[in-house]
This record gives structure tokens, C-alpha cells and sequence, in this order.
């Protein structure tokens, strides 16, 4: 028989018996057809008898036949519509498993045709009477938005799941959780999985009671919870903990990972964080008792929340000791935790441990074992020398695969200690020969380059490596040409002709254009300047970091969030091993207060002489210095000295004008030194050249510099203008070389075409290129951020300037800087961070809006008090028109009201808005024959004075309107003297935000509220607390004296 006609005898007689009268034939066939279909034979010719089957009344017939339906129906997807009464039929059978069983295959099967009748027996299951129906029904939502996103929005089944949240069968809950989050990983754009406090408790409720795997959705899901403070923090931690004595290694991995993210949102110093760290500790050590897989995950996962929070296992070192019968891959994971958990308590037993681990027989293992006593060393600087004793006893073994990496490792050690155990090169050198790895025998070259003075053959020892120069590993020919001109430079007579065939060899006779173009630089160095050679090729090498192998910051926190999935055991995040679904990038939170701190923390100089200012902590990742950058406050400012910045404000005199821009007006404008006087004359400015290339000095004084566009000394009547028109102050240098580690900034400010424009240039003055610019300012008064990213070309070459624009709007965060006008901005590259300040021309903030009413100029003119006006003179050399001053005036800005004649004078009333909207109103006074231009600035401006309290809950004036109290979320009341914005004095006591406080009558005593449901009876001059209420069970917000 052929084998075609045994198929079809094969297929003729499973029809037969599927036809059969008898239910155990039926049976018997239907298990003989699924045993072929998962052996990849095709069934599909049997279909319409399979559906003939599902009218039988008998559960494991009816999965036998919807599991066959769920493989064929895509293929055969008219016939499957066969089905859909039964399905129906099925969705309403007294026996809930069933019920169950039809939905769920009705959500397998992704045709639309059965989909469509899918809805109304879904809507009936998720409303089942019955738990293991509902739940079952869950699920299947999730496969319907998979298949047709608009028909679950449509009807209404999203609703239906989350209120399946709060049904009473914890098994449903987990399930519905589970639908939720993987409808919301789908669709992120939508917020459709919305996590709030009642919420939350439900979920916790039903934690204790479902199954292992839904305790993990419901953790997965808890994870991704915003506490609203850390009390709710805090109380979600202590109902978690217990899920870590779970015996699933799933279930304490999930809630490790919430309890690891609202460790983020809790007070670091608490007693409550340091017994959870003792909580922690016992599950994760349990762990690494269970088979070598589960032992893997778990240890990539330690080692996440040992770089994270490396005092969680800081006390169980043995723990992590290698077992003779680990296999490698935990051996290798074992070691690389021993490292990061080793400190100066306990590097002794540390380092007996891994001298014994490097007498192994696995090379890999004996490798990286050598090389984690290098680490320790670079680590515990107290126990370098007790390594470099242990790596020298190594080497005496003449096993050589130990020496070479010894010498790697000892490498880095002479990096981190320079000058320190030197006495151990005659030792490495005496294994020279040995050494046959091209990284071995490039730290060997580096060394003895490195220390040639102090090696008598060192010549001989590097000619040795040249014999053999074009066989040698591209590594080892790099730094064999360094070491030889390193040689040089400290041996020039002894050495000139070993230098000159080097250069020979690397010029003529190699095709690596890296080594050639090095070689090219060193001889044109040595020939044309060797005392440059010297400062670059021997220049002080920067210290090697601790821990070189740490993950970036940003990257571990996300890697965090994923504790427990395969992202923690890659160490990689899912969007660069998962494809074709869109993942949400998740974060660890922030403490809600840290703004508020920040804003403390930076806050406004006060009176009191011993208030030191606030050091800014900056991470050591470039990468994320950006994103962080706006809540660190105030960068570090260039004066060493604290005490000189208050002696300065102490010093400066007190402004006869009270309250105009805040008091700092004047200060920008450098009026002050120049009421009633005269103004220096500017120096000759040649408007006929470009702006960029002209020569000036600025005065100091903004109006100054503005009118100094003018062409002031010309003898001709006109003006002449600069070539834009508009007052571009020249770039001056704002970063400078020696600073930016090769970098100069160099730039000026702008306004074109209404927008306000930061101009620079970008030059280059380092030996290698530069990449990956970035730009950052810090808050500031006027708000000014950037409107896009910083375009700069890329990379930047050394010697190569690079102009460019950005853009800047005054939509940013505000704080009040001294002077008004001064910006901090950091840039970034690949090489580091850099800070620096610079000052913004008054006149780029003026808006071009800023014209007002005649009627309405003259009200506020007489409105405003002449407190608030500040006169000032300069000179107009050259005795321009008052026409002449009008146009350029307004070119920048400056908006003429009218124009009139009083006394023989020209004047002129003219208003500027600032960006921040206030208005400045101008009168400027020309007399005929004097070059002295006389003009007054009025402003209507309220005092305002920094609480840097957070959000400020309360303010009170006492009884006389002489003082004011003010009270905020930071937990704090401060009394002001506020004509002065004088901070007199700071009482504390609540210990949460203080919602209302009042003074007494003769002001001798304080009486405040709060969240904390206290009364406080304080004293005004000592600041104490008199006396303790805590009657109210409630929050009360208002408090009055009788």
C-alpha cells in the first residue's frame, strides 16, 4: 500500500469511529487525532466531524474537541462558524467547568467572525455566579483587546474587569489584575489601569488569599503604584513583608521588588528602614538554597539590590562563599557580589577566600579570581597592600595564567596607588618571557614605560617586545609605541635611536591607520616642541574609579522596577530583548518632598552669619545629570570662601530706591555708583565690522552697553546702526579651556525674531574629539530654559569651533538669583560635566509687547510713588537727536507713549515689559546743547520675600501689622519682619505640614495646627514649646487666641 493510501486510510477510519455510536469510540478517536495534530500530522480534513462531536455532553471530550478547534479554526475559518451555537449553548451549561471552558476557547480563537459572538456569552461569564467562571472570563478580556482593541472599549468589558477588582474571591481579583496590566502594556497611551488608595487595600486584602501566581500579578501591579505620602508607603511595606517567607522564589522576588521601590519614598535615617533591611535580608539568603537555576536569577537579581542597597547583605559574606560543586555560572555571579559587598571589616576573610579560590582547576574561575583581589585592592585602600602581598605570593607560583592576570590587575593598582609598590617591578619583570596574552603583555609594556627611571634595562626590555612588532596584538603595538616614547622622554641620549625605528616601523610600515596616526603625532611632537611632547604623553593620569563595573545609575534603577522578570538576570531593559511591543520605560520614585528640600536647600541668604551654604552633591553619571539637574538647586559657585558672599552683601550700601524689580533693578543696571554723576565715556566701537569681531569694553552698566551700538563719536548727525540693528553685546568666553578639560564655551545673548537666542561657539582645544554636547540651565529669576535640545555638530574635533543658536523661552522653573540676571548652566560631554555662570543683558527680556495706553501710562505714573523711581545719567558723546534714540530704543524694545517739549527740553515717555510681564516706565530728557541724557525709571511692583517653606499653608499678620508669620508643608512656622524681607526666626516642633498659626495679643506666644492633630503653645524669643495639645481625633485647620 502506498503511503498515500495509507493516510487516507488513516483519515477514513479515525472519520469512522468519530461517527461511531459509542462514546468510548469517540473518545478513543478524538485522542488519536489530537496525538497526530501535535505530532505536526494535518487533521484538518476531519473537521467537520470533530464539531460534530461537541454536542456530547462530557467534559473531556469537549476539551479534546475545543483544543483541536483552537489549532484549526484560523485555517478553516467557515467551518468554524459551525461552532458558535454550540459555544453559546456551552456559555450557559449548568456545569460551571463548561462554562469556563467555552468562553476561554472562544477567546482563542482569533477569527472575527467568532469573535463578534464572543460578546454577550463574555458578558454573561464576567458576571457568573460562579468564581472560577468569572475569573476565567477575566482573562479572556485580555485576549479580546489582543484581538480587537476598539470592541472591548465598545462594550464596556474594561468597566466590567475593574469591577471584578473588588469581587470577593481573591482568585478573581488576581486574574483581573493580571487582564488589567496586560491591557495597559498594550495600550499605554491610555491610563486604563488607574491605581488609587481604596484600590490598593482591596488588592492587599485579597493577597494573603489567592494563589502564588496571582500574588505575583497583584505585587506586579502594587509595584506600579504612586503612595500619595510615606505613611501610605510605609503601611503598604508592612503588609507586603509577609509575602517574603512565601516558598515561591516568584512570589519574594515581587515583593522585594516593591518593597526595594518604596524604600525610595521612605526617611533613609528611619528606624522602620533599617528593620526592613533586616527583613529583607533572610528571604534573599534562602534563596541561594535552592537548585543552581533558581540560585542564577537570584543572584543577578542580589546583585541589582546590592549596588542599589549594598546594606541589605553588608552582614552575610559567607553566604555568597563558593561551594566546590556550584557551577561555574553561579561560581562567577557568586564572586562578583563577594566584591561589592567587601569593605575594610571584611577584606581579611575576603581575601583568604579567593587566594584559596585561585588553586582551582577552572581557569576562568582561577582568572577572574585573581582579578577580584586587583579589585579589592583598588576598593579597600587599607587592605591594598595585604592584596598586592597575596598577588605577589600568585605570581611566585609560575602558573601562567595566574602571573598574566596578576600583572593586569597589578597594572590598575599602580594606577590607583602611583607611587606606592613600586618595589615590585623587579618581580613582574622577572616573568617577562612567560607572558604570551596580548592584554598581559600590554600591562607589562604600560609598566615599564611607565616607571622606565626606575628600571636600568628598561631599553632592552621594550626592544625585546620590538622584534617582534608586526606579529603582536594591535593593543600591545599601541602601547609598545607609547612606552618607547615615554622612554625617551626620560632617557633622551640612551634611547634615540629605539624611538626613531619605532616611529619608522609604526609611519611606513603598518596598515592600522590608529597606530600610524599615533605614530605621526609623537614624531611631530618630539620634532617641533618635545617640551609639549613631555606635558602630554607624561601628563598625571587620572585616578581609576573604585568600581569600574557598577551599572549606570539610570539604568539600574529601571532595572530595578524589573526585579524578578528577565530583565534583572540580563541586566539589560526589555525594549533591547523584547520586539515588536512598545514597553513603558518604568522608574523608581522620587520622595514627593525633595523639591520642597531643594528648595530649602537653596534658598535666599538670611541675616544669621553662621549659615553655611548647601553643597550640591553631583552623581558621578553623566547620563543622568541632565534629567536631575533642575531639582539640585543652586550649582556650586566659583568663591572658595562662604563668609566672602555675605561680607559683600553686608558691605554694599543700602539703596536709597525701596522696591523697584524686586530691589535689584538698580543692580542690574549699575545705578547705584552713578546717581547725579557722570558716566565714563565707552571706548571707540567700529560699527563698520561684523559684531562678533568688534573690540569693546563693556561698562558694567546695561543701559550703557546698549547705547553703546550707537555709533556715539561720529561727527555726522545720523545714527549708524551695527549690522542687525538690534544691541547684540559681544561673545565673551563663559567656559574656559583649562576648566572644560579642553572645552571653551565662548557666547553671548540675543533677541531675534521675538525670541530670546543664546549664540556660542564650541571650540576644541583637547587631543581627542568630542561628543554627545548637552546643555542644561538651572532655574533662575526669569524663568529661562531651553526651547529645544542643543544642536552642536558631533563629533568635535580637536581644534575645531562649531557657532551655534539655542533658542531659550521663559517657561522654566523660578528662584531668585544674586544678581537678578545671572544663569548657571552645565554642559555636558563625553568626558564630563562642567558649570559655569554668565550674565544676560537686561534688555533680551524686554517683550516686544510692551506698549501701553496713553490714558493708562499716565495713571500709573502718577499711581506709583516716587520711592520706586530711580534716576540716572550718561553721556551722548556724539549728541544724538532725541529721533535718533527714539528709533534705536525702540528696535530694542523700548515703546514710546509720547513724545513733548517741557522747559526747552525734549522728552520722552516710554514704557518696557518685561518678560515676566511687570512694566518699567521711562521718562528720558534731553536739553539742547548738553550731552548729558537724564532719564528716570518708575516701577509698581509688590515685595515679595522667600518663605522656603514648601507649599505655604498660612500667612499671618500679628496684631500690629508689624511682623508676619508664615507656615508651610515643610513642618516649619517662620516669623518676618516684612518691609525688610528679614527671616527673624524659625520655630519647629510639628511633625507634619502646619496648617494655621496665630500670635497672642502682646505677642508674647504662638498657637499652631497641624496634620499631626497638635496644638503647639510656643514662646516667641526662645522658641520653645510651652505646652502640648492633642485633644482632636481630627485634622483642624484653625486656630485663634481669645
Amino acid at each position: 500500500m502506498s503511503e498515500l493510501e495509507g493516510k487516507k486510510g488513516e483519515i477514513y477510519e479515525l472519520k469512522a469511529e468519530l461517527n461511531s455510536d459509542k462514546r468510548e469510540r469517540k473518545k478513543e478517536a478524538l485522542k488519536k487525532v489530537i496525538a497526530s495534530m501535535t505530532v505536526g500530522k494535518d487533521v484538518s480534513q476531519l473537521f467537520p466531524d470533530v464539531i460534530n462531536c461537541m454536542q456530547i455532553d462530557n467534559l473531556e471530550l469537549k476539551k479534546l474537541v475545543y483544543l483541536y478547534l483552537m489549532n484549526y479554526a484560523k485555517t478553516q475559518p467557515e467551518m468554524a462558524i459551525l461552532a458558535v451555537n454550540t459555544f453559546a449553548k456551552d456559555c450557559n451549561d449548568p456545569n460551571p467547568l463548561i462554562r469556563a471552558l467555552a468562553v476561554r476557547t472562544m477567546g482563542c480563537i482569533r477569527v472575527d467572525k467568532i469573535t463578534e459572538h464572543l460578546c454577550e456569552p463574555l458578558r454573561k461569564c464576567l458576571k457568573d455566579e460562579d468564581p472560577y467562571v468569572r475569573k476565567t472570563a477575566a482573562v479572556c478580556v485580555a485576549k479580546l483587546f489582543d484581538i480587537n482593541q476598539q470592541l472591548v472599549f465598545d462594550q464596556g468589558f474594561l468597566d466590567m474587569l475593574k469591577d471584578l477588582l473588588s469581587d470577593s474571591n481573591p482568585m478573581v481579583v488576581a486574574n483581573a489584575v493580571a487582564a488589567l496590566s496586560e491591557i495597559s502594556e498594550q495600550s499605554p497611551q491610555t491610563k486604563i489601569f488607574d491605581l488609587n488608595g481604596p484600590t490598593i487595600n482591596k488588592l492587599l486584602t485579597a493577597l494573603n488569599e489567592c494563589s502564588e501566581w496571582g500574588q505575583v500579578f497583584i505585587l506586579d501591579a502594587i509595584s506600579n503604584y504612586s503612595p500619595k505620602d510615606d505613611k501610605d508607603a510605609q503601611s503598604i511595606c508592612e503588609r507586603v513583608t509577609p509575602r517574603l517567607a512565601h516558598a515561591n522564589s516568584a512570589v519574594v522576588l515581587s515583593s522585594v521588588k516593591v518593597l526595594m521601590k518604596f524604600l525610595e519614598l521612605l526617611d533613609q535615617q528611619s528606624e522602620f528602614i533599617q528593620n526592613l533591611y533586616r527583613k529583607l535580608s533572610p528571604p534573599l539568603v534562602t534563596l541561594l538554597s535552592a537548585e543552581p537555576e533558581i540560585q542564577y536569577v537570584a543572584l543577578r537579581n542580589i546583585n541589582l539590590i546590592v549596588q542599589k542597597r549594598s546594606d541589605i547583605l553588608k552582614n552575610e559574606m559567607k553566604v555568597f562563599f563558593v561551594k566546590y560543586n556550584d557551577p561555574i555560572y553561579v561560581k562567577l555571579e557568586k564572586l562578583d557580589i563577594m566584591i561589592r559587598l567587601t569593605n575594610a571589616t571584611n577584606i581579611a576573610q575576603v581575601l583568604a577566600e579567593l587566594k584559596e579560590y585561585a588553586t582551582e582547576v577552572d581557569v576562568d574561575f582561577v582568572r577572574k579570581s585573581v582579578r577580584a583581589i586587583g579589585r579589592c585592592a583598588i576598593k579597600v585602600e587599607q587592605a591594598a597592600e595585604r592584596c598586592v602581598s597575596t598577588l605577589i605570593d600568585l605570581i611566585q607560583t609560575k602558573v601562567n595564567y595566574v602571573v598574566q592576570e596578576a600583572i593586569v590587575v597589578i597594572k590598575d593598582i599602580f594606577r590607583k596607588y602611583p607611587n606606592k609598590y613600586e618595589s615590585i617591578i623587579a618581580t613582574l619583570c622577572e616573568n617577562l618571557d612567560s607572558l604570551d596574552e596580548p592584554e598581559a603583555r600590554a600591562s607589562m609594556i604600560w609598566i615599564v614605560g611607565e616607571y622606565a627611571e626606575r628600571i636600568d634595562n628598561a631599553d632592552e626590555l621594550l626592544e625585546g617586545f620590538l622584534d617582534g612588532f608586526k606579529d603582536e596584538n594591535t593593543q600591545v603595538q599601541l602601547q609598545l609605541l607609547t612606552g618607547i616614547v615615554k622612554l625617551f622622554l626620560k632617557k633622551p641620549t640612551e634611547t634615540q635611536e629605539l624611538v626613531t625605528r619605532v616611529l619608522t616601523l609604526v609611519t611606513q610600515e603598518t596598515d592600522n591607520p590608529d597606530l600610524r596616526d599615533r605614530g605621526y603625532i609623537y614624531w611631530r611632537l618630539l620634532s617641533t616642541d618635545p617640551k609639549a611632547a613631555k606635558e602630554v604623553v607624561l601628563a598625571e593620569k587620572p585616578l581609576i574609579s573604585e568600581e569600574t563595573d557598577l551599572l549606570e545609575p539610570t539604568l539600574l534603577d529601571e532595572l530595578i522596577c524589573h526585579i524578578g522578570s528577565l530583565a534583572s538576570v540580563y541586566h539589560k531593559p526589555p525594549n533591547t530583548f523584547v520586539e515588536g511591543r512598545f514597553i513603558m520605560k518604568k522608574n523608581l520614585p522620587l520622595r514627593s518632598k525633595s523639591y520642597g528640600e531643594q528648595e530649602n536647600n537653596t534658598g535666599h541668604t538670611t541675616m544669621q552669619t553662621n549659615q553655611q551654604p548647601q553643597q550640591v552633591v553631583i552623581s558621578s553619571n553623566v547620563g543622568s545629570l541632565i534629567d536631575d539637574f533642575d531639582i539640585l538647586g543652586s550649582m556650586p559657585m566659583p568663591s572658595s570662601n562662604p563668609m566672602d558672599t555675605y561680607e559683600q552683601s553686608q558691605n554694599r550700601t543700602t539703596s536709597v530706591v525701596p522696591n523697584l524689580l524686586d530691589d535689584e533693578l538698580s543692580s542690574i543696571l549699575g545705578l547705584d555708583s552713578n546717581l547725579g554723576g557722570n558716566q565714563t565715556p565707552m571706548m571707540n566701537t567700529n560699527t563698520s565690522l561684523p559684531i562678533n569681531n568688534r573690540q569693546t569694553t563693556s561698562t558694567g552698566n546695561e543701559l550703557d552697553d546698549l547705547f553703546g551700538d550707537f555709533n556715539l563719536q561720529t561727527g555726522g548727525s545720523g545714527i549708524s546702526f551695527s549690522g542687525n540693528n538690534v544691541f547684540v553685546p559681544p561673545k565673551e568666553v563663559w567656559l574656559s579651556a583649562a576648566k572644560g578639560k579642553g572645552l571653551e564655551v565662548s557666547g553671548t545673548f540675543a533677541r531675534r525674531s521675538n525670541q530670546i537666542v543664546m549664540e556660542m561657539d564650541f571650540t576644541n582645544k583637547a587631543l581627542q574629539p568630542m561628543n554627545d554636547l548637552a546643555l542644561q540651565i538651572n532655574r533662575n529669576s526669569f524663568g529661562l530654559t531651553p526651547a529645544q535640545p542643543l544642536q552642536v555638530t558631533s563629533p568635535l574635533f580637536p581644534n575645531q569651533t562649531v557657532p551655534t543658536q539655542l533658542i531659550l523661552n521663559t517657561t522654566g522653573p523660578i528662584m531668585r538669583m544674586d544678581p537678578l540676571t545671572n544663569l548657571q548652566v552645565a554642559i555636558k560631554n563625553n568626558i564630563d560635566i562642567f558649570y559655569f555662570n554668565c550674565i544676560v543683558p537686561i534688555h533680551v527680556y524686554f517683550a516686544q509687547d510692551g506698549e501701553m495706553d496713553k490714558m493708562t501710562f499716565v495713571q500709573t505714573w502718577q499711581e506709583i510713588p516716587e520711592g520706586n523711581e530711580v534716576k540716572h545719567q550718561l553721556q551722548n558723546l556724539s549728541n544724538l537727536s532725541i529721533d535718533d534714540l527714539q528709533n534705536k530704543l525702540r528696535l530694542n524694545n523700548i515703546h514710546t507713549i509720547t513724545r513733548t517739549t517741557i522747559e526747552q527740553k525734549e522728552m520722552l515717555y516710554q514704557t518696557i515689559k518685561l518678560t515676566n510681564g511687570i512694566f518699567i516706565l521711562v521718562e528720558l530728557r534731553i536739553t539742547p546743547g548738553n550731552r548729558t541724557i537724564s532719564f528716570s525709571l518708575k516701577t509698581k511692583l509688590e515685595r515679595k520675600f522667600p518663605a522656603a517653606q514648601g507649599a505655604i499653608r498660612c500667612v499671618r499678620y500679628n496684631i500690629d501689622g508689624n511682623y508676619c508669620l508664615t507656615s508651610g508643608s515643610d513642618r516649619t512656622i517662620k516669623l518676618w519682619k516684612p518691609d525688610s524681607s528679614l527671616a527673624i526666626k524659625t520655630y519647629t516642633g510639628h511633625s507634619q505640614e502646619v496648617l494655621d498659626v496665630h500670635s497672642s495679643f502682646d505677642n508674647s506666644r504662638l498657637c499652631s495646627g497641624g496634620v499631626d492633630k497638635r496644638v503647639l503653645y510656643i514662646d516667641v524669643m526662645t522658641g520653645k514649646i510651652v505646652k502640648k495639645y492633642q485633644a482632636h481625633a481630627g485634622i483642624k485647620d484653625f486656630y485663634i487666641f481669645n
